[in-house]
Parts: C-alpha cells; sequence; structure tokens
C-alpha cells in the first residue's frame, strides 16, 4: 500500500503543520513572559520534577524487594525499626569478628565511663555524747583531731577526769566525746536556763535549739523541768580554764610559790643576770606530745630518754626546785633578771638548789617522766613579764 504523507509523521501532522508549530510554541512562552507567569511556571515545573524523581525511586525500591532475603523485604515492609532490628548472616559475613568483651572500662569517642558499684552515703551530724576509753600513746590534741573538736571542748567536757589539765590525761580513762565545739553542763536543782547561758557566754535559745538535748522550743526560761543529773549540751559555749602551769615566781618573793608544791624557795639571793638569748635545754630537739597551744599547753615537750642532761637555756636563779603539786612532778625554774623566766619540769632528777646561780648551758637535772606525764620529755616553758607565756620555738635557735 502507498506511504502517505502523514503516515511519515507522527500523530498525522504534515511538514506544514510542523514548520508553524515551533512558531506558534515561541509565540506562546512570549505571552506568558508578558504575563509575568514564567517564573511561577518554571518552580512549578521544577517541583514537578522532584515528585517524579521521588516517585522513581520509591519504584526502584519497591522492584528490588524482590531481590532481598524474605525477611528483609519483611522489614521494609513492617517498618524501619524491624529492618534495623533484622540482620542476616549474608549481611555481615565481611565483617571482621571481634573478640569476646573481657570487662573494663568501655571508650566511646574518648570519654570513659566506669561502673562503680560504692554507694555514697551522706553523713549526719552526731547529736550525742560518746565515750572513749584513753589508749597508750593518745594526747589531748590527737584525740580531739581525731573525733573532730577543739582540745578545750574535749577538756571543759571532761572536768570531773581531767580537772583542765592536758597532763592528766591517762591510759584506762574514759573520756566524754561532744558532738560539736562548746561546754557540756551537768543539771542541778534550782538552775535556770539564763543563768547557765549566761555563765557559758551564749543565749538561752542555743541550748533549747540544739536538738540533742531534746528541750521543748516553748520551755520556761525561769523555771525549766529539766531533771537534775542531765547532761546538757552548750553549743559554742566557752569558759575560763584552769591553769595548772607556774605563776611568775620573782627573786623577790619567791616563797609566793608555796601554793605549787614542796619545791618553793623561802628567799634567794640577787645573782646573775641573763643575756636575753636561750640554747635548746635538750640534746635533742624533737616535739615530742603536746605543741604550743596558748590556751591548753603554753609549753613545748622536748622529747629524749630518762637520765638525758637538761641545761639551763639562759643565765639565772634558781626561784623553784622540788616537787610540784600540779602534775609537772620535779620542777626547776630559773629567772634570769632581765623579765625572762624558764620552766624545766617532769624531771627524773635535780642538780640545783633554791638561790643557786645558773649560767646558760650549766647542766641542772635529768630528764624523767614524774607527775602526769607518759612518758619521757621536757615539759619546757618560757614567760616574760610583758608578752606573758610564749612560744620556745620562736626564741630557741
Amino acid at each position: 500500500m502507498p506511504e502517505t504523507e502523514s503516515d511519515k509523521f507522527p500523530e498525522g501532522l504534515a511538514p506544514q503543520q510542523m514548520r508553524t508549530r515551533p512558531r506558534r510554541t515561541v509565540e506562546v512562552w512570549i505571552g506568558i513572559a508578558r504575563q509575568m507567569l514564567r517564573e511561577p511556571i518554571l518552580r512549578f515545573a521544577g517541583h514537578l520534577a522532584l515528585l517524579a524523581v521521588i516517585a522513581l525511586g520509591v519504584w526502584a525500591a519497591r522492584v528490588g524487594l524482590d531481590t532481598l532475603p524474605a525477611d528483609a523485604a519483611r522489614a521494609v515492609e513492617e517498618g524501619p525499626e524491624l529492618l534495623q532490628a533484622t540482620v542476616t548472616v549474608e549481611s555481615v559475613q565481611e565483617l571482621e569478628e571481634l573478640p569476646p568483651f573481657a570487662g573494663g572500662p568501655l571508650i566511646i569517642d574518648g570519654v570513659t565511663r566506669v561502673a562503680d558499684v560504692h554507694t555514697v552515703f551522706p553523713t549526719r551530724p552526731r547529736l550525742e555524747v560518746i565515750k572513749y576509753v584513753v589508749q597508750k600513746g593518745d594526747s589531748l590534741f590527737g584525740i580531739s583531731e581525731k573525733f573532730g573538736i577543739k582540745p578545750e571542748t574535749l577538756l571543759w567536757g571532761n572536768y570531773e577526769v581531767l580537772e583542765d589539765n592536758p597532763h592528766a590525761l591517762k591510759e584506762g580513762q574514759e573520756l566524754n566525746i561532744p558532738p560539736v565545739d562548746g561546754t557540756m553542763y551537768t543539771w542541778h536543782a534550782g538552775d535556770g536556763l539564763n543563768g547557765v547561758a549566761d555563765f557559758f557566754d551564749v543565749t538561752p535559745q542555743d541550748i533549747v535549739d540544739w536538738p540533742g538535748n531534746n528541750l521543748a522550743p516553748d520551755i520556761d526560761f525561769s523555771n525549766p523541768p529539766i531533771e537534775p543529773g542531765t547532761l546538757l549540751m552548750i553549743p559554742g559555749g566557752s569558759r575560763e580554764l584552769v591553769t595548772w602551769s607556774a605563776p611568775r615566781i620573782t627573786r623577790s618573793n619567791p616563797a609566793a610559790a608555796k601554793i605549787l608544791g614542796a619545791g618553793y624557795c623561802g628567799s634567794v639571793y640577787d645573782g646573775p643576770v641573763g643575756t636575753s638569748t636561750f640554747v635548746w635545754p635538750t640534746p635533742g630537739r624533737t616535739i615530742s606530745g603536746y605543741h604550743y597551744d596558748p590556751v591548753i599547753h603554753p609549753a613545748i615537750d622536748i622529747g629524749g630518754a630518762t637520765g638525758h642532761a637538761i641545761y639551763g637555756s639562759d643565765t639565772g636563779v634558781v626561784v623553784y626546785s622540788g616537787w610540784n603539786d600540779y602534775g609537772y612532778g620535779l620542777v626547776i625554774v630559773l629567772d634570769h633578771g632581765n623579765g625572762w623566766q624558764t620552766l624545766y619540769a617532769h624531771l627524773s632528777q635535780i642538780n640545783v638548789v633554791c638561790g643557786q646561780a645558773v649560767f646558760q648551758g650549766n647542766v641542772i637535772g635529768l630528764m624523767g617522766t614524774t607527775g602526769n606525764s607518759s612518758g619521757p620529755h621536757l615539759h619546757f616553758e618560757m614567760m616574760h613579764d610583758v608578752y606573758g607565756k610564749v612560744n620556745p620555738l620562736n626564741f630557741l635557735p
């Protein structure tokens, strides 16, 4: 059958029609541009193209399911969660096999997390008074540090045992350990909270507010219903300590020291004057036992052995030589004639007598452990008429 013109061209368009179609397209596009519709049409066409690409991708993915294992295909159909949880042997067969986990911290991107099964419980303040039995080698400062209280608090809470004397501490004694710094008071019939608080320099409310005292908030300060014998904690309270340290003994009136014990001197002659410089009174220079404390222990304890020589720290005259009744044992006191005085306690032997002149470095006695002493040492005090009792370590070379 002979071929016609319309058979040669698509959609039955004749050659003349094909020539006029591009011209019409251009004219239409120019008209659209004149109407300022070109940009919206281009954006719309771009959106259609994007949708077409997405649709093509979805179609390709669904077609690809036919080649996946059955479990993976089901995962795609049921959701991404199942797909992530489904792992086939084929998908991991090329991965390197890892050794089993052997414990230890897990390190991710340089951050280490260590398992710690220790549980930290918050500490709670202690409210009650506890008992402590003094052990061999204990000191007032060591015990107070162990329980986090001041040495004064330990003395104030145990006056019946220690009588404010740190050297009265002995192995086997049972001490009260207050929960906080302050004083303790045993209630007596007729006492009032106002008077007790005033004596210890606190307010009545301070005593009532301490929970360990178990007092009612609305208690009558003047006539409180507190049973005699009740032990009260006075938080923040203080009082004057009874001093067992030797007072100033002058050359003009050494007999004033009679209250200290049998070692007092009746009278002495005026003698040499000191240099106002001092040397160590013992061969050793180790502090053993108590350091200097202006309130509790205004001296230093120098360690050594029984029989070690004790030297006069400076030139002076003996104004006390013998036994001391206040826990110091055998004691020597030198007056240096220039405002200074030195004391040497717990001696095992005394080599000088009242009124004797002593020159710096002379042997005046031997170290010991007489009186209230836990071991051989020298209790050494320095006193000045202006400065009072000072720390010897500030003046010894």
